[in-house]
């Protein structure tokens, strides 16, 4: 099988988000493939992290342009998961299915669709290297290339089922850096401003903002401040996470987050907001409904979906308006641990699935 020998070579080179010598060889192996088959490789270049890879296809004024979506980077550094192994029903190594063994659906998908016709149009691809540290270098890339496409497909990993993901919650990262005085505990307490019992009453108010039922949360992950036990605490910091199911949420938390930094809760204490949202609610809707009803009716497929509470490139696509659809890898479980792996007769059934998609695609010229 094709698929598999080319998914061991990618997994067997080490390609942590910041080594970019691996990244780049994995790289690298998908610009030769996709070449191949009529590619041509439009390199961004970076000097810390592996390149950014955009494969553009020759382009007609008849289709849908489409775009394939995936990343090069996975999380392990060198020596601490490496490798690749299989048994009857599993393949086993750092990224088989997040996500070196999406990119390989796709490009099994088009190979299929080269071999058949000779020639691949107005869909292209991107592979970003930095998608497992958040995306902070690419995603001002894909939210711009995302304006050239009308439909995007993402290679992340299936659900159980085969499900394909419809919906991610939105994310933000923030630090608020608080401001106090310092005084003897002993001598001088009352001429201190407390920035630790600032930064405490301030976790709290964020943290209550936390509603499960409507798929939101706010977790202040980290906290620092002080200096010792006998002196009033002068600074403190507080490294948060809110993420969010809808954008009525994603307002409210913003307003929360917003009151509790410029309240001081302490006579005092000054507090600064650091941070962003890194990747905006993706939000299920017609147009991506409209989408999955004619890959079914293409493919004589049943397409299950979920919503997921992590992130991926998806939700920065998906912003930018375009119809998007996600978890078109294969089913693995294990992910971002050493226990990794991929059901190797989900690779299958993926590439059947995108085969016929695409192909209808290139004979009628839309996913309809």
């Amino acid at each position: 099988m094709q698929w598999k020998k080319d998914l061991e070579k990618v997994v067997r080179i080490n390609s942590y988000t910041r080594n970019k010598r691996g990244v780049d060889a994995v790289g690298e192996l998908f610009a030769k493939w996709l070449e191949a088959l009529g590619y041509r490789t439009e390199r961004h270049r970076r000097d810390l992290i592996g390149d950014h890879l955009h494969f553009l296809s020759p382009k007609s004024e008849k289709r849908e342009k489409i775009l394939l979506l995936g990343h090069l980077d996975t999380v392990f550094p060198q020596g601490s998961f490496d490798g690749w192994r299989e048994d009857e029903t599993w393949v086993y190594g750092p990224g088989v299915c997040d996500m070196k063994g999406g990119n390989i659906v796709a490009l099994e998908a088009l190979r299929a669709l080269y071999d058949a016709n000779g020639i691949i149009e107005d869909i292209d691809v991107l592979l970003v290297s930095d998608e497992e540290t958040g995306s902070d270098d690419s995603r001002m890339l894909t939210t711009e290339l995302a304006k050239n496409y009308d439909k995007c497909f993402v290679f992340e990993a299936a659900g159980p089922n085969m499900e394909v993901v419809v919906g991610r919650k939105g994310i933000g990262t923030f630090d608020i850096t608080i401001e106090g005085k310092a005084a003897h505990a002993g001598t001088s307490y009352a001429k201190g401003v407390d920035a630790n019992l600032e930064a405490a009453i301030k976790l709290q108010r964020l943290v209550e903002l936390t509603d499960l039922e409507r798929g939101s949360t706010v977790n202040v992950g980290k906290m620092e401040g002080g200096i010792g036990a006998n002196t009033v605490s002068p600074q403190a910091k507080l490294l948060l996470e809110l993420r969010y199911a809808d954008h009525k949420e994603k307002e409210r938390l913003m307003k929360g987050l917003e009151e509790a930094v410029c309240t001081a809760f302490v006579e005092g204490t000054k507090a600064v907001l650091g941070g962003s949202i890194q990747r905006d609610v993706m939000e299920p809707n017609a147009w991506q409904r409209a989408l999955i009803e004619a890959m079914e009716r293409i493919s004589g497929q049943s397409l299950p979906t979920e919503r997921r509470g992590g992130v991926s490139d998806a939700n920065i696509v998906a912003s930018a308006g375009v119809v998007t659809i996600d978890g078109l890898g294969p089913y693995g479980d294990g992910d971002h641990t050493p226990k990794e792996r991929a059901l190797k007769k989900s690779f299958k059934e993926r590439i059947d699935l995108m085969t016929q998609v695409l192909r209808h695609h290139q004979k009628k010229g839309a996913i309809a």
